[in-house]
């Protein structure tokens, strides 16, 4: 098992960008994010809020809502990938809809990883993990 050091490391100087129209929610997911190690994390309360966010700064990972107003998770995710720029940052669905339908059509789009509400901590830091894992083997 890892330990505590092991897993604040991860997210050191890595700059994350949380989307979602709940406020409650990205406090939730940041308050995860900083007991895992992150030390800069960024909020967008819809898709094109975070458009903005992503299109003037360095951003290296987005944990993003499915469904939000004038921007939904999936229309960013297609922004994002169809922009050679950003096409490579990876990308983690969270939603309350587990259908397989979602899950196949956000994988077709290109989404790095998914996690269904509710969730625990323990679940959103394997799942980084497993993205991190995933991107180093595939250097």
């Amino acid at each position: 098992m890892e330990d505590i050091e092991g897993r604040a490391m991860m997210l050191k100087n890595i700059r994350i960008l949380i989307v979602d129209d709940f406020s409650t929610m990205r406090r939730l997911i940041k308050k995860i994010l900083t007991d895992l190690g992150a030390d800069d994390v960024i909020e967008a309360e819809n898709g094109s809020n975070a458009w903005d966010i992503l299109s003037r700064e360095k951003i290296n990972l987005v944990i993003c809502d499915w469904n939000m107003p004038n921007m939904s998770g999936m229309e960013l995710l297609e922004k994002v990938r169809a922009d050679e720029t950003l096409a490579d940052i990876p990308f983690i669905m969270v939603t309350a809809e587990g259908k397989k339908d979602n899950v196949t059509a956000a994988t077709k789009k290109g989404v790095t990883g998914y996690v269904t509400k509710p969730f625990n901590a323990e679940s959103l830091r394997s799942k980084i993990k497993t993205m991190f894992a995933n991107a180093a083997a595939e250097k």
